[in-house]
């Protein structure tokens, strides 16, 4: 798990061919400001969703992991608090892992919570058991899924 601000990006763009881009588009966008939705990058390998909703709360929010995408979450507005455990702490819950939504929900809760405000990103790569929206008020953000696996 990475958390920084913006600025700071570059320094983490070897850590995965698609970081560079996805940190472009962010940095690009937030000048111009991100439409609600889904944007294409580089196809399946890199997209982008921008939301604005209300968090869910500490208690409401749920403990997630992705196996084939990894998660770098950026605040443009409020401030996120994102849960976050070790895996191998953590109870699946009985629907297991879903395979089309690239999403494996668990039973316990975190027991870490990350401040992310304005201008900061999280990554979460899929050892990262992370609770996202466990802010209490509105939120304006973009996930982008960097595909894992990056073959040319």
């Amino acid at each position: 798990m990475i958390l920084d601000r913006l600025e700071n990006a570059m320094r983490y763009a070897p850590v995965h061919p698609g970081f560079e881009a996805a940190f472009h588009f962010l940095k690009q966008n937030s000048l111009n400001g991100f439409k609600e939705g889904k944007d294409q990058i580089d196809g399946d390998r890199l997209f982008a969703l921008a939301l604005t909703t209300k968090g869910k709360g500490r208690q409401d929010a749920r403990l997630e992991s992705h196996r084939r995408y990894i998660d770098l979450q950026y605040t443009l507005e409020g401030s996120d608090f994102i849960g976050y455990e070790i895996k191998s702490a953590c109870i699946p819950d009985e629907k297991g892992y879903d395979c089309e939504s690239d999403i494996e929900f668990y039973a316990n809760s975190p027991t870490v919570w990350l401040a992310v405000p304005a201008g900061s990103f999280a990554i979460f790569f899929p050892e990262d058991v992370h609770a996202p929206l466990g802010t209490e008020g509105y939120i304006h953000k973009v996930v982008i899924k960097v595909a894992v696996e990056w073959d040319r």
